[in-house]
């Protein structure tokens, strides 16, 4: 059987740097080798001028450039005009928020490609919440926007695959996010984590209704997190696509000499969480475009998707051609014998689709 994967990744997932001018109109371009219009940026501060502690924020094109969520926070959808302008053939323009444009602040924009805004709709039936989806089944990737029943039922993801990675948000009520990560679902799948808080999985039956997703929907029960009669959700899916994506797991050995994680592609982009307790819980961040010290392996900069803080550095991991290696001895990514779950980008894969190592073109 032939080997498939994506060859070029920059056409489905890409990272953008900019130094922040405070004024609107801002084009922001990708420097990919394809051209990307994101459907999801992932934006954060990583350095700001007056040394103001700023939100993770996520636009979409589901929901619209003027309505932001923060990974970090328990809050309502927030309608804002000023974080974007727009989202361009190659990149997005940027308008005038803090958050987003803050002049002298350096920032950071992760961007996940679906299907350019275009909608499959799906009706409420019985208990089944009513919504749409955008899918970019090339890429295991999917946006979800559904109106909650308050009653147990079935949403419809788009993949064709079975998701391993679910992130849910309640646009109308404060409350944590959930997360379903399939190897944290080894305990049941009444498993769950918060991507806004350090915490450890947890267990709620009520959260998936006990059932783990399918090729085709996903499961929610009556846990305001998912599933609130009338009220309004959005959900990030992912599958896992052989050379450009992996969800899954580790296990820390406390030692600077750390584990070695196999991907099975070079890593564009990294987050990592300790999964079974709550000390330095952190949801950790690693990219190629922010950090590789002295032109060598070792990412040490990192960012919190449960944090509004800066930008910090540690010893953090090596980047490596097939995977990446654990070089911190903190209890953030490496204690002893601790479970660490982690999902991760591909910059480009170990072997393309011809079967030819990367590595030898």
């Amino acid at each position: 059987m032939a080997y498939t994967t994506i060859d070029d990744p920059s056409a489905h997932f890409q990272i953008a740097l900019w130094t922040g001018n405070g004024s609107s109109g801002t084009a922001v371009t990708n420097d990919g080798n394809s051209n990307l219009q994101p459907d999801w940026l992932w934006g954060k501060i990583r350095d700001d001028n007056a040394d103001q502690l700023r939100n993770n924020w996520w636009i979409d094109s589901t929901r619209g450039i003027n309505k932001a969520l923060g990974s970090n926070t328990t809050s309502v959808e927030e309608t804002n005009s000023g974080y974007l302008n727009s989202f361009d053939s190659d990149g997005f323009t940027l308008g005038n928020d803090g958050n987003s444009n803050d002049s002298g602040d350096l920032v950071v924009g992760w961007q996940w490609k679906a299907n350019g805004g275009s909608r499959t709709t799906f009706t409420e039936s019985s208990n089944n919440p009513g919504g749409g989806y955008q899918a970019n089944t090339t890429a295991g990737f999917s946006i979800v926007d559904y109106t909650g029943t308050g009653g147990a039922g079935t949403v419809s993801h788009g993949l064709g695959a079975v998701p391993k990675l679910l992130i849910v948000k309640n646009r109308d009520a404060v409350t944590d996010w959930a997360v379903y990560h399939r190897s944290a679902s080894s305990a049941g799948n009444d498993s769950y984590l918060e991507i806004n808080t350090q915490d450890a999985v947890a267990t709620a039956g009520t959260v998936w209704n006990d059932t783990s997703p399918s090729s085709s929907v996903f499961t929610v029960g009556t846990n305001t997190k998912t599933n609130t009669d009338g009220e309004k959700y959005i959900a990030y899916c992912f599958a896992e696509i052989q050379g450009y994506s992996k969800f899954s797991s580790y296990k820390g050995n406390g030692e600077s000499n750390g584990a070695f994680i196999y991907t099975g592609f070079q890593p564009a982009w990294i987050i990592l969480k300790r999964n079974d307790s709550s000390t330095n819980g952190d949801w950790t961040i690693y990219d190629n475009k922010r950090s590789a010290t002295g032109g060598g392996n070792e990412n040490n900069k990192f960012l919190r998707a449960n944090g509004n803080q800066e930008e910090a550095s540690a010893s953090g991991i090596d980047i490596l051609s097939n995977g990446f290696k654990m070089r911190s001895t903190s209890s953030r990514h490496n204690a002893n014998d601790s479970t660490y779950i982690y999902w991760a980008f591909a910059q480009h894969p170990f072997v393309s689709s011809k079967g030819v190592p990367t590595t030898a073109k």
